[in-house]
């Protein structure tokens, strides 16, 4: 079967992108854990395995994943359910599994999961994805899993994989009457169970998740300076790099990394190291590498050979783009604050694994690629 491949349509832009930003990625851990060697030792075998694993995945025919979507299921729905009963609580929130010595975090490898099982079921079911019927069993099949990952409490990742879900029921062709009919639904409920959460009258939205959400919205409002504080010090760090930052790896007494005001720098905060080390021209070239490869999946997916390629590509590219958006979003200020890995560059061994994985199934979408244009 691998000699069948054509390798001349084997995407490498994609590839190099991918190990572009692993590579910066090693380095501003190493710069935001003050030369901490494990950390760094960490992320280079993260990153060296992760990719050897991602090549490897890039040459399995993607249709080989859809005889086990069943299985795929019932392993990230029992990887969820073990985090509620015997995970790992770090800061009241339970995410985290240890199994023989290494922490992972399911939820991460779900996002792949659902995307491998929503690709199955909805390029079997494309010519009735309108029809009330396949949209329930959509619903269904997702309510499960995104359900567990909410109860963690881990909002942010329960948004980022419904905007994955949502992209690729579009991409399957659901008709504009049924998404116009969630917007004029979607909105004003959204507004009212913000409202309704505040008052204590909402159990399964925290109280805290509200505040975070209002504190954006009111920022200047003294009643939500502590919860806005983490992200005010996260834009001095990325203001005060200007143009071309202070330098990885430096000693500036005048550094807001170094002074110890910022939190969770190697993770939730890493871009705002990016941009007070490298400055704009660093933050501008991050966010360059995450379009061009956010452009390389669109492109893979237009030329897909089937609908189950085009909605891999498709999910994988909402994957990236929304979360890579919402880590960049939350460090700058422009969404609220959460908690949410930068892809291919925060440390963490779950989210890097998980996008090597991901990007690996995209790379064999790019192989069996039709060389006309779909329309």
């Amino acid at each position: 079967m691998i000699f069948d491949y054509q390798f001349r349509n084997y995407n490498f832009r994609a590839l190099i992108y991918m190990i572009l930003l692993s590579v910066l990625g090693i380095l501003v851990v190493g710069s935001a854990s003050n030369q901490d060697r494990s950390s760094v030792t960490k992320q280079i075998i993260g990153v060296v395995v992760s990719l050897i694993i991602c090549l490897v995945l890039s040459l399995i025919d993607y249709h080989q994943y859809f005889r086990f979507t069943t299985l795929i299921y019932v392993v990230c729905a029992g990887m969820l359910a073990a985090v509620l009963l015997f995970g790992r609580t770090t800061k009241g929130a339970t995410r985290w599994l240890r199994i023989g010595g290494i922490q992972i975090q399911p939820s991460e490898f779900v996002k792949i999961g659902l995307i491998l099982i929503l690709a199955n079921f909805l390029s079997r079911n494309r010519d009735k994805i309108n029809e009330p019927k396949t949209l329930g069993m959509t619903a269904l099949i997702c309510v499960l899993p995104v359900g567990m990952v909410y109860l963690q409490p881990n909002l942010s990742t329960t948004i980022v994989i419904c905007f994955m879900i949502l992209c690729m029921v579009y991409v399957a062709g659901i008709s504009y009457k049924w998404i116009a009919g969630a917007v004029a639904v979607g909105v004003p409920g959204f507004a009212a169970l913000i409202y309704l959460s505040l008052q204590g009258f909402i159990p399964f939205l925290q109280k805290y998740q509200a505040q975070r959400i209002m504190g954006k919205i009111f920022h200047s409002s003294s009643e939500f300076t502590d919860l806005n504080r983490q992200q005010d010090n996260s834009m001095m760090a990325i203001g005060s790099g200007q143009l071309r930052g202070k330098g990885l790896f430096n000693n500036t007494l005048s550094s807001v990394k170094n002074g110890n005001f910022l939190s969770e720098e190697q993770t939730d905060f890493i871009f705002a190291v990016i941009g007070e080390e490298l400055g704009f021209v660093g933050g501008v070239a991050v966010i360059a590498l995450y379009a061009l490869l956010v452009y390389e999946c669109l492109w893979i997916a237009a030329r897909a050979k089937d609908t189950a390629g085009r909605l891999i590509a498709s999910g994988m590219a909402a994957l990236l783009a929304f979360q890579s958006f919402a880590n960049i979003a939350v460090a700058t200020g422009i969404f609220p604050n959460t908690g949410l890995p930068l892809p291919f560059i925060s440390s963490g061994l779950s989210s890097l694994l998980s996008m090597f994985i991901g990007m690996g199934v995209v790379l064999n979408v790019g192989l069996q690629r039709n060389n006309v244009t779909v329309q």
